[in-house]
């Protein structure tokens, strides 16, 4: 029964290949969605979250979906929903149109030869092209970038109230729900001793039941991560990520503290997490698939921070369902996954685009069997929440319905 199927995939892939499979239509859709709190950052306060989502319609019917997100719009880095909207409306859409849709990497590398940058914008794509590819051939996302290894993902949360007193109580109902049981805390907007003290508090009150974590977000010179990492290991704090935003820097506090040092910000991409292990400059990569270019960029990133003896962590942008499950499905593939994903983002919110909701329960995140992202939209939903009432489309072949 399995061969057969693994049969059946293998020979209509085949055929795929030398068809004359195309993309026809690209969508892309802004879409707003309110959060359940402000999100404080040392970057920026997040009062909403900014969705920028791909369609793809290929010539044999199969649609396939992608998302690109950041944080705080581009308080974080170079690249904002609307930008790459633009970029996949104007540039990336017409490589598409002489492109074999079941050829992903193939498709990939064309587009990554003809334009410069814009990472997020090329994971967008490259999730939908592979939701479509999984959802022809009846398997899930997966199995198209290196075959899963677990079904199930431990997930923390972020506390990022600003008030220790808020972010203890939600901690506690995280715990008691049994949602959550590792938490990350944003600091570095104010003084050290403050955002040291909060840390501490919460420590304290969550004890031996829960990780605790810090983000910094660069926020910091190497003056001041000194004095940070020393009074944070002191705290018990269990992990330190990106803290300054010099790579330079970043090795030298690395080999300073022995509290674990976690590079985000810095990598954008094998290249960088090349160099990041050549100078020991981390102790734990947050791998980022919008950060690195794609879910195959993404890998290669993993790849080398395992053969490095790096530590893996599953990091975010605060994406919505779309980028958090094709997050997860390459996390699935992870031989070593010691410090957990971040993959909350779809929790965040208020509303939600699927027919049916993810499953978080345990502490951890259920990965979708079904073709693809192995999940559903719900088109009314993204609609009701599209930021433009008109559909955006750039149609390389006559118009038709589907997807």
């Amino acid at each position: 029964m399995v061969w057969s199927t693994m049969q059946r995939s293998t020979t209509s892939f085949s055929s795929l290949r030398a068809s004359t499979l195309r993309v026809e239509v690209v969508e892309t859709y802004v879409v707003d969605l309110p959060i359940t709190r402000p999100h404080l950052l040392s970057v920026a306060t997040m009062q909403a979250q900014t969705l920028m989502i791909v369609k793809i319609v290929c010539s044999d019917g199969v649609t396939g979906f992608g998302e690109g997100t950041t944080i705080g719009g581009l308080s974080y880095g170079a690249e904002s929903p609307e930008g790459m909207k633009l970029a996949i409306d104007r540039y990336i859409a017409p490589i598409l149109e002489s492109a074999n849709p079941a050829r992903v990497p193939e498709t990939m590398n064309a587009i990554r030869k003809a334009i410069k940058g814009n990472n997020f914008a090329k994971c967008a794509v490259e999730t939908a092209l592979l939701d479509a590819w999984g959802k022809r051939i009846g398997l899930p996302m997966s199995e198209l970038v290196g075959g899963r290894l677990r079904d199930r993902l431990p997930v923390a949360w972020t506390l990022a109230s600003g008030d220790t007193k808020i972010d203890i109580a939600e901690a506690e109902q995280m715990l008691e729900r049994k949602r959550h049981n590792a938490f990350k805390l944003k600091i570095g907007r104010r003084s050290i001793d403050e955002d040291v003290a909060h840390v501490a508090a919460i420590k304290r009150a969550l004890g031996s039941r829960a990780s605790v974590r810090v983000d910094v977000n660069m926020a910091w010179s190497e003056v001041e991560a000194n004095k940070g990492l020393s009074a944070l290991e002191a705290a018990g704090c269990d992990l330190a990520e990106q803290p300054v935003e010099s790579p330079t820097a970043l090795a030298r506090l690395a080999a300073r503290f022995a509290i674990p040092i976690m590079a985000d910000e810095s990598l954008q991409g094998p290249e960088t997490a090349f160099a990041l292990a050549r100078t020991s400059a981390a102790d734990v990569f947050a791998v980022k698939i919008a950060q690195s270019g794609g879910l195959y960029q993404a890998g290669r990133v993993a790849a080398i921070a395992d053969a490095a003896s790096i530590g893996l962590y599953g990091g975010t942008m605060l994406e919505g369902a779309i980028g958090t499950i094709a997050s997860a499905h390459l996390f699935s593939t992870f031989p070593r996954l010691a410090w957990g994903t971040e993959l909350f983002g779809p929790l965040l919110l208020t509303e939600q685009l699927l027919t049916e909701p993810l499953q978080y329960q345990d502490f951890e995140l259920a990965v979708p069997t079904g073709p693809g992202l192995g999940i559903e939209l719900d088109h009314d939903r993204l609609r009701f929440f599209q930021r433009d009432a008109e559909r955006r489309s750039i149609s390389t072949a006559p118009a038709q319905t589907g997807g």
